[in-house]
């Protein structure tokens, strides 16, 4: 089995509304079947399904499944642990510290967006 890239040397994550199973598993470093597994394993993966029930992920999943790669060939997690670990106070933390940084990120650019009004 190919083994999944490590974070820092994953590829940047292409602005993109849609992203393919083949362009998910190329940039997390899997093969798609294994995207097909975790959606049956883990909850929070629901790629949207269009027509001949084709799969497309949005740039969440991508993070998700970047995340579930470093729960489970980084860190040692298994499968069960990786879900607990998501629903669990863990993912809560994280889940707030994201929300912090997304509202001090929004401040800062909105303050450089007046700033160069002001100009």
């Amino acid at each position: 089995m190919q083994a999944p890239l490590k974070s820092e040397t994953l590829a940047a994550i292409p602005e993109k509304r849609y992203f393919s199973i083949g362009e998910v598993a190329d940039l997390c470093g899997l093969k798609p079947h294994v995207l097909r597994y975790w959606e049956q394993e883990f909850e929070q993966l629901k790629p949207v399904k269009r027509r001949g029930n084709r799969r497309y992920y949005q740039r969440q999943d991508v993070v998700l499944i970047r995340q579930l790669c470093s729960l489970l060939y980084d860190q040692g997690f298994t499968i069960a642990g990786a879900r607990q670990w998501l629903v669990g106070d863990n993912a809560k933390q994280d889940d707030v510290k994201y929300r912090q940084l997304l509202r001090q990120t929004i401040g800062e650019l909105e303050e450089i967006l007046s700033e160069l009004k002001a100009r």
